[in-house]
């Protein structure tokens, strides 16, 4: 005669109630339609793309939330989607317990305006283009003169470096790229220009520029000069 062990046949019948109900309640929430969308910007840079814009691409162009089912999403696809526009960097897309379907969305961050003949569009913080906005113009540099494959990558550095420094950003307000790769610059409120030379020794130029402004603003003789030279890391020559 078996004897059966009753407290393993219990525990058999409870996990596999559990499992019942555990499809039984997944199979009704996938049934439930969602109550809202939501679109949440983050980072310093929210205003090139327009929540509605976001919300459109969320609901893949349906009337509301409210119409569709949870098991119709496919979030993957939809994060995807947002990812490919051209002024997202990335978005992070779930539905929260509460059935609202929310994307988390870091846009593009510009750090220069290139101008090339008829084209216009920005450069953004990893280096890639990106177009211009119809809601908002970024105040960045303004960039003339080609930009290739060549010099893409130290162009991008020197960007980021400007972008990065709060002296630099406000004080750079337009970069000319000359035919032999050197670089001109023009500041805010002065009527010099920096010869800044090629993208080479970059942190120390900058710093150069950065301890001869502070000095030379204390008496009042950045008025008088017509060029600051930063081609010699060792010094800088200011011409009148």
């Amino acid at each position: 005669m078996k004897i059966f062990n009753w407290t393993n046949i219990r525990l058999i019948l409870i996990l596999g109630l559990v499992l019942f109900l555990y499809s039984f309640a997944q199979h009704r929430n996938g049934d439930r339609k969602l109550k809202k969308s939501m679109v949440v910007f983050v980072g310093e840079n929210t205003l090139f793309v327009k929540p509605e814009t976001v919300n459109k691409l969320l609901i893949e162009n349906k009337r509301d939330a409210s119409s569709i089912r949870k098991d119709e999403l496919d979030l993957n696809k939809i994060e995807k989607n947002l990812d490919t526009q051209e002024m997202i960097e990335k978005s992070d897309v779930f539905v929260s317990i509460d059935g609202v379907l929310k994307a988390v969305v870091k846009q593009k961050t510009p750090i220069a305006r290139v101008y090339d003949g008829d084209a216009s569009f920005y450069i953004d913080y990893e280096g890639n283009k990106m177009p211009l906005s119809d809601n908002y113009t970024a105040r960045v540099p303004l960039v003339s003169g080609a930009i290739n494959k060549k010099n893409n990558e130290d162009l991008a550095t020197l960007f980021r470096t400007i972008y990065d420094d709060a002296f630099l950003r406000k004080n750079i307000i337009a970069i000319q790229i000359m035919p032999n790769g050197s670089l001109k610059m023009f500041n805010r409120n002065y009527n010099y220009f920096i010869d800044f030379g090629r993208t080479m020794n970059v942190h120390k130029k900058f710093n150069n520029y950065k301890a001869f402004f502070q000095k030379a603003v204390l008496d009042s003789s950045l008025y008088k000069y017509s060029k600051i030279d930063l081609r010699f890391t060792e010094q800088v020559v200011c011409t009148k």
